[in-house]
């Protein structure tokens, strides 16, 4: 719908099959400007595509540009926020063009939207099935080990049995221990003995009172 100054902008309805990922930018400057648009809408999402449309009618000393975005929700934002905004001193002219897109696109579309209404119409249900993660079932093999490790007998070997295959291993193992008893037992031992000086050299704290008064 063409705007002019006597007749005010008309206020228009779009549903899920008027929008599209696909729009088409009127009125922008003839200035070989398509990087500075391109980049301009790309702050509201991804953009796959931007180039200028030729063989489109257009107002004198300005370009057609097609846009292509990845998301159909980026280019319903870029759309709202950018349609009939200044660029470069010209106002913007945004409109959807769901001509352009595929079957695919549309299928994707139309999916899309299912999906966002049964979210809205049900947030309590896709808060639940969001915060209920299911753990992955476990193999045969890791529930098998899982069951021998709670369920098997805890072994204790003795310091005195021979557990190596080596005897030469089992000879280091006996030579350890037998130097590492002596110092225990050494260090027991001074213990003790430092034990004993302490109470030898205890000063006697009851002395015996001398008793100098004199006597009449």
């Amino acid at each position: 719908m063409g705007r002019t100054k006597e007749i005010p902008p008309a206020v228009r309805v779009y549903t899920v099959c008027d929008e599209s990922r696909y729009l088409v930018v009127r009125k922008v400057p003839a200035l070989g400007c398509g990087d500075d648009l391109m980049r301009l809408f790309a702050t509201y999402g991804e953009v796959e595509e931007c180039k200028p449309m030729d063989a489109e009618d257009c107002e004198e000393f300005t370009d057609v540009y097609w846009i292509k975005f990845r998301l159909i929700a980026n280019a319903r934002f870029a759309k709202r926020k950018l349609d009939d905004s200044v660029f470069l001193g010209n106002r913007l002219q945004i409109s959807y063009a769901p001509e352009f897109e595929s079957l695919s696109d549309t299928m994707d579309k139309l999916e899309t939207r299912r999906k966002e209404v049964l979210a809205r119409s049900n947030p309590q249900k896709g808060k639940s099935s969001v915060s209920q993660v299911t753990k992955p079932a476990l193999t045969q093999s890791e529930t098998d080990y899982q069951f021998h490790r709670r369920n098997a007998p805890i072994t204790r070997v003795s310091s005195d049995q021979e557990y190596f295959g080596s005897s030469s291993m089992n000879q280091t193992v006996k030579t350890v221990r037998e130097k590492l008893n002596k110092i225990e037992e050494s260090g027991k031992q001074k213990r003790s003995e430092a034990s004993s000086q302490n109470l030898q050299t205890e000063p006697d704290l009851k002395r015996t009172r001398v008793d100098n008064r004199r006597r009449i």
